[in-house]
């Protein structure tokens, strides 16, 4: 039980126990490891990363035999690799078994994608994987369909071509996000994409598993290089973070509880969603010199997954900490992480985030025991602005002479036409790219004299204009659900271009303008993955073509939907929708947008204003479910699709 038990001690008075209650500490500390967890009832998953060898068997010898499938022990170790095993639902056989393959996740801190990994992760989408490429809403590319057989091929070729798919998934920090803009001239946007990166770097699993498993033991060099302050203050344990002489330095044998997300940004950025993260750093400049970082801003405890009928499961925002100096943000990460590592709960999965762990103590308390890791007291929270949601669509100016173009994908699905087309200009103009928080990427470092022929190409290869869009298609959001996500009950990426559609048919219906903007998310189950508790109007599948409903997020992501109704069918929407955007049209102050007059006037008051609009509305007539729109992975996939990309 390497992961649970450590060597140092602490004063008496310092010691913190699991459980509700107040704690006073009178001195900070080098903590103990949580005997309560020591002692308590563990999960099957954890029994499994301890017995793993950090992550290599069995997965190590279920790789090379004939089955086209793996055990759930090596399941589970799989994620860390970044991969996650799936059955093809719609392309089992009549009688027969299940149809495995596998999804690939990559690693990219704030989503950035050099030339040489966007055309190999091409290249590897139609030799290994469904043809299509996935860009997820945590900057990242999700390559699905590969075989048993393949993946060493396309793991290892991935690695070899300056990419990695290590902690992608499982129970590490994730992939860190950032901002997306290329601000060359921005120092801030320049400093929270290389903290980004640093943080992925300083959290990223050590034991060389992954390039066993992968490369045969070899240890890939390339001409990054870790940043050496990285690399010595992971190793730095001068107040009980690490273990020491492990191959883990920082998670031990059994890793962490559950997962746990990173995200970096400015003041008032918010296109990461900071809230929805279980840490999230924001840089704060130097006021005397506005080119150097004074520090960040530190919030802790969000997340969005929870469990249908299971009320102690719950999405929620973070909470500020406090500010930490530049030269300390790498020891107050590995303290964040090292308080969940060592009394996030074993026990239970459903309640191993550090949301929950947060919720239990307190912010304060968290801070007292948070300052035991730390080796010191932190500092009060920097005002902050507003925040913003920013989609970085369309063109703008990098500060450097050079252009970005942010371009729209639906549902972040890259296939066909479209897919082709961005490889072509990709490819001749050697261009460097971003992955966005919204499934859309930026092509990077565009020559002004190039900007023409770009257009002229994206166009010609069905890269749609803004015009031809929905501002509701813009800011929605969908996870890829059906038919490959175990975990999904019912369509998300398929179907919500149909429902945008009637929703907009809805809203006009009733009167409200044809380019009013609404926020709208969608997931195939609870776990939110397209974060749908932040969204104005929020679907949470539940069940064969039904969705709970959420209302009330707003444009900022700074604000939780709240659970409006369960079981509505996608065939009754219209009777759904239509009363509550008549009362919202009846109801609203100028200017108010639809999220904030729910939140305006509550969940009670919709739902009478609902109520009395539906009484003098024709009642529609049930929508028969359409065919899923394609995403490349079931029988209904599209072979091409139009894309927006922006003036």
């Amino acid at each position: 039980m390497q992961a649970l038990v450590g060597t140092m001690s602490m004063p008496a008075q310092g010691l913190v126990r699991p459980g509700r209650g107040k704690l006073v500490i009178t001195s900070v500390a080098t903590p103990t490891k949580n005997p309560a967890a020591r002692l308590a009832k563990r999960s099957k998953v954890e029994l499994i990363k301890e017995k793993s060898d950090y992550l290599r068997h069995p997965l190590m010898e279920e790789l090379v035999n004939e089955n086209t499938f793996i055990s759930e022990d090596s399941v589970q170790l799989m994620k860390f690799h970044g991969s996650y095993m799936q059955d093809h639902r719609e392309k089992r056989a009549f009688g027969a078994g299940k149809a495995y393959m596998f999804m690939m996740r990559t690693r990219q801190p704030s989503g950035l994608v050099d030339n040489r990994l966007y055309l190999v992760m091409d290249d590897l989408a139609d030799q290994y994987g469904n043809g299509t490429l996935r860009l997820t809403t945590r900057q990242a590319y999700q390559l699905h369909g590969v075989l048993k057989h393949d993946l060493k091929t396309v793991f290892s070729s991935v690695i070899k071509n300056m990419g990695s798919t290590l902690g992608a998934c499982g129970d590490v920090n994730r992939n860190v996000m950032g901002p997306a803009v290329p601000f060359k001239n921005r120092p801030d946007y320049v400093a929270a994409q290389k903290l980004a990166n640093d943080v992925a770097d300083l959290l990223a699993p050590q034991s060389g598993a992954y390039y066993d498993m992968w490369l045969d033991g070899e240890k890939f060099m390339s001409v990054y290089k870790e940043d050496p302050k990285v690399t010595a203050d992971r190793a730095f344990n001068g107040f009980g973070t690490n273990f020491e002489n492990s191959p883990e330095p920082i998670y031990g044998a059994q890793f962490l509880p559950r997962k746990f997300k990173v995200a970096t940004t400015v003041p008032g950025d918010n296109s990461v969603d900071l809230f929805t993260q279980d840490l999230g750093l924001v840089v704060i400049m130097d006021e005397a010199d506005p080119t150097k970082v004074k520090g960040y801003n530190v919030v802790v405890g969000g997340g969005m997954g929870r469990t249908h009928r299971d009320e102690d499961t719950y999405p929620r925002l973070a909470d500020p900490l406090g500010f930490v100096e530049a030269e300390d943000v790498f020891h107050a990460v590995k303290a964040v992480v090292a308080v969940q590592r060592d009394y996030g709960r074993r026990d239970n999965r459903k309640q191993a985030r550090l949301k929950y762990l947060i919720d239990e103590w307190g912010i304060d308390r968290f801070r007292t025991v948070f300052e035991q890791y730390f080796g010191k007291k932190i500092q009060a929270f920097k005002p902050l602005p507003a925040w913003e949601y920013r989609d970085y669509l369309g063109w703008g100016e990098q500060g450097d002479g050079k252009l970005y173009y942010g371009i729209y994908v639906q549902n972040g699905r890259l296939k066909g036409e479209v897919k082709k087309a961005l490889r072509a200009v990709i490819e001749k103009f050697a261009l460097p790219v971003t992955l966005t928080p919204h499934q859309n990427i930026i092509l990077r470092d565009v020559d002004p004299a190039h900007k023409a022929e770009i257009a002229a190409m994206l166009r010609a290869g069905g890269v749609a204009e803004l015009v031809d869009w929905d501002s509701l298609d813009r800011l929605s959001m969908a996870c890829p659900a059906l038919p490959l996500c175990g975990l999904a009950v019912t369509e998300a990426e398929r179907t919500l271009p149909d429902i945008n559609q009637r929703i907009r048919a809805s809203m006009t219906k009733v009167g409200l303008a044809a380019d009013q903007e609404l926020i709208v998310r969608m997931t195939g189950c609870p776990n939110g993955c397209a974060r749908p508790y932040m969204a104005e109007l929020g679907f949470v599948g539940d069940g064969p073509n039904s969705y709970q409903i959420y209302l009330g997020g707003n444009a900022n992501q700074t604000r939780l939907a709240e659970l409006y109704a369960d079981r509505v069918k996608v065939k009754d929407l219209e009777t759904f929708l239509e009363p509550i955007f008549a009362a919202y049209k009846d109801g609203r102050r100028p200017k108010e947008v639809f999220g904030d007059w729910v939140a305006r006037v509550g969940l009670p008051a919709v739902k009478a204003a609902a109520a009395t609009a539906a009484a003098s509305l024709p009642k529609p007539a049930p929508v028969p479910v359409p065919a899923a729109n394609g995403n490349g992975n079931g029988a209904a996939a599209a072979a091409s699709g139009k894309q927006l990309a922006t003036k």
